[in-house]
């Protein structure tokens, strides 16, 4: 006769899913990322996460806009 383990393991995977449901809603990386976008491109409006470097940013300007940093952003990024 079976020990009838297969119903309490089926019950904690149910547990532990709705555990992780309810943990991901609220410290979702993806809301995280979308919050921390603070740099802004004044010509296309894209957005940036603030931890994006300058050199990233003026290549930015460049292959999209074939301007320079300054015509691109603020000088406060």
């Amino acid at each position: 006769m079976g020990g009838g383990n297969g119903a309490k393991a089926a019950q904690k995977r149910d547990r532990n899913a709705k555990n992780a449901a309810a943990k991901k809603g609220d410290s979702s990386q993806l809301k995280s990322n979308a919050a921390s976008k603070t740099i802004a491109c004044k010509i296309c409006f894209t957005t940036f996460q603030s931890t994006m470097k300058k050199p990233q940013l003026e290549e930015h300007a460049q292959n999209k806009h074939s301007k320079n940093y300054d015509d691109c952003f603020d000088e406060a990024n």
